[in-house]
């Protein structure tokens, strides 16, 4: 699945999250200052407070980008030479190209909300009998979120038909992995439908899913400082009082709560996921036979597989059913938890300086942040389906290595018999 889109994936990844991690290090021990010395402007704290799309030229962005490519440019560089491999332009350059371009798009969001503190403040203010705003400055700021918006769809739309072709060459390199190596694959059960319908959903899943993880750790790199400013304006949290950082604090402890929460309740069901793909390939393999021979696809036989189907899917819907009883009780309290939170700020708000615009900034950045937290409660039935998908394709790897097959592929394999070719341990389907 990995090797064949990526160069030595055992080393490949670790490698890119340490690299990744010693650049931000640098970046953020005072590496972001560095684009003063190249005439780049130096930065200053008010850079990530401006209004507007020049928000995106300032010294600190335009520093951003050069350093990126710099950055990218090495990595890859020593890749290339040292472990050169067919896919390496999308699945190195490729990938760093996919990683800015969400990043882009998560500081698109900041700009939003850097947006949001003078409109509104403007919006409370214009109630006020003595309030001097004019139409005029209204539309202005109207107009600044108009561009910051046909920005934002620019840049997911390129985001996207990137991301599409960079999942589909994976599918590709999967795809003629396994097609040189047929020979050792096509007696394990199953095996046309895991090179062609498993690698399809993996690649498939592997679009939306990878890009919401994406997502997640870019929204986090770019909201929790703002989240942690921003926590200056809450004076204290219900029923715990005044902690440090509370809105920080809180946002962390409620999505660790939720992840947990779901991971618990919803341990059971990669498995039965897994399974269930297991007796629709079974049920299939039996039709598909019945075409070309009259003497299978027999109503016992056929009612036979169908029950295992039936089974494996009402075993499922009460897995499910139990698990979004759960999972819809904790979205929907998750929807007023910070408003709870901002109770006791809300009341003593003419104290503490805490406007309504500031308000609009604290409920977006506490989204974003406690979105990106619940990335598992958010996609868990999705993760779900990959890892019953993951389960299927290991067993290609496993008769490639010459490997024992996965557990829940041995479980099967005593149930139902095995087939042994040249000595390779392999699934029978049960037909």
């Amino acid at each position: 699945m990995f090797r064949s889109y990526f160069p030595q994936p055992i080393i490949f990844f670790p490698s890119a999250v340490a690299w990744a991690v010693a650049a931000m290090l640098v970046w953020y021990l005072g590496g972001s200052g560095w684009g003063e010395y190249l005439g780049l402007g130096k930065p200053t704290p008010e850079d990530g407070q401006i209004v507007g799309i020049h928000y995106f030229w300032s010294p600190s962005f335009r520093w951003l980008y050069v350093y990126y490519i710099l950055a990218v440019g090495l990595f890859a560089a020593f890749w290339f030479r040292w472990s050169p491999h067919r896919w390496q332009i999308w699945s190195i350059l490729g990938s760093a190209v996919i990683l800015f371009a969400t990043y882009f798009g998560v500081q698109i969001s900041v700009a939003l909300n850097n947006w949001r503190r003078p409109f509104f403040d403007m919006v409370q203010a214009a109630f006020n009998e003595d309030s001097n705003f004019t139409a005029g400055q209204f539309y202005e700021l109207i107009g600044v979120f108009a561009a910051i918006a046909f920005m934002a769809i620019f840049v997911f739309v390129v985001t996207r038909f990137l991301v599409s072709h960079w999942i589909f060459r994976w599918r590709t390199a999967m795809n003629d992995y396994y097609m040189a190596r047929w020979g050792k694959l096509r007696h394990i059960e199953g095996a046309s439908q895991r090179v062609q319908e498993d690698t399809m959903r993996f690649a498939g899943i592997m679009e939306g899913l990878g890009v919401s993880m994406v997502d997640a750790v870019m929204t986090l790199i770019a909201f929790l400082p703002l989240l942690w400013s921003l926590s200056g304006y809450v004076t204290e949290l219900p029923i715990v009082g005044e902690i440090p950082a509370p809105l920080f604090t809180a946002a962390i402890v409620w999505s660790l709560f939720g992840t947990v929460l779901l991971a618990a309740v919803g341990i059971r069901l990669p498995g039965l996921e897994f399974r269930n793909q297991r007796v629709e390939a079974a049920y299939r393999k039996e039709l598909v036979y019945g075409e070309d021979d009259e003497a299978r696809a027999e109503p016992m036989r056929v009612r036979e597989l169908f029950a295992d189907v039936r089974r494996n899917y009402f075993r499922l819907y009460f897995h499910y059913m139990y698990f979004n009883v759960f999972r819809s009780m904790y979205l929907q309290a998750d929807n007023i938890f910070v408003y709870i939170l901002l109770v006791p700020t809300i009341i003593a708000s003419t104290a503490v300086g805490f406007t309504f615009g500031i308000m609009q900034q604290v409920l977006t950045a506490f989204g974003q942040v406690s979105n990106s937290f619940q990335y598992l409660v958010n996609s868990w039935t999705t993760i779900v389906e990959l890892m019953s998908i993951y389960k299927r394709l290991q067993a290609f790897e496993s008769a490639l290595e010459g490997r024992d097959l996965p557990d829940i592929d041995r479980e099967w394999l005593e149930i139902h018999g095995a087939v042994d070719d040249g000595g390779a341990k392999t699934v029978s389907s049960g037909v």
